[in-house]
């Protein structure tokens, strides 16, 4: 099987946004919306959308988006995954699919520097082991991406811009966005 899944993260409570990240609305789509038209044009074979609203629910509660991931490895067979946030709104196909195609030339998970996310990650077994074990021994917070992408071999890439890279986790972050998008869409006509 040689099957690359995208994978968009939407489980995460949006406490600090105050409203459901993936209903925010980016030039007249969703992020949801958004964030599945970025996988598309990055050729996966299949997008599915992991949180306990959507299509994969997390088989840890409240463990942060490793428990996402292993729930998305569980349920849905592929030989990597092309993940991604729900909160990268500035987020371009070009930036996802040079992680997609370093990450298959180097066979190996694929970051940018700083950034455990988006992130390119082949499923082996040593990615279901680590994820088995430290999901079902945590009784209150999960692991983080760096501590599984520390124990995995991982190459970092130079950030092509910081800007695609802006995670909006508050209403402010969120406003920066949408002036940021609706300049550079200005910038292109």
């Amino acid at each position: 099987m040689n099957k690359t899944l995208g994978v968009v993260l939407a489980g995460g409570q949006s406490s600090r946004m105050q409203k459901d990240k993936a209903n925010l609305q980016r030039n007249h789509q969703s992020m949801l919306e958004f964030s599945q038209s970025i996988l598309r044009q990055c050729e996966v074979d299949d997008i599915v959308v992991s949180g306990n609203n959507y299509q994969i629910k997390d088989s840890f509660q409240q463990l942060g988006p490793l428990s996402g991931i292993f729930s998305v490895i569980e349920q849905c067979p592929a030989s990597a995954l092309l993940i991604m946030p729900i909160d990268l709104p500035l987020l371009s196909a070009k930036t996802l699919k040079h992680l997609k195609v370093i990450g298959e030339l180097s066979q190996q998970a694929c970051s940018y520097k700083n950034h455990p996310l988006p992130l390119y990650l082949p499923v082996t077994s040593f990615v279901e082991l680590f994820l088995q074990n430290n999901l079902s021994n945590k009784s209150n917070k999960g692991p983080s991406i760096r501590q599984l992408l520390t124990a995995i071999p991982h190459k970092e890439l130079d950030v092509p811009d910081s800007k695609c890279l802006f995670n909006t986790n508050t209403p402010e972050q969120w406003q920066y966005a949408q002036k940021t998008f609706k300049q550079l869409k200005a910038a292109r006509q």
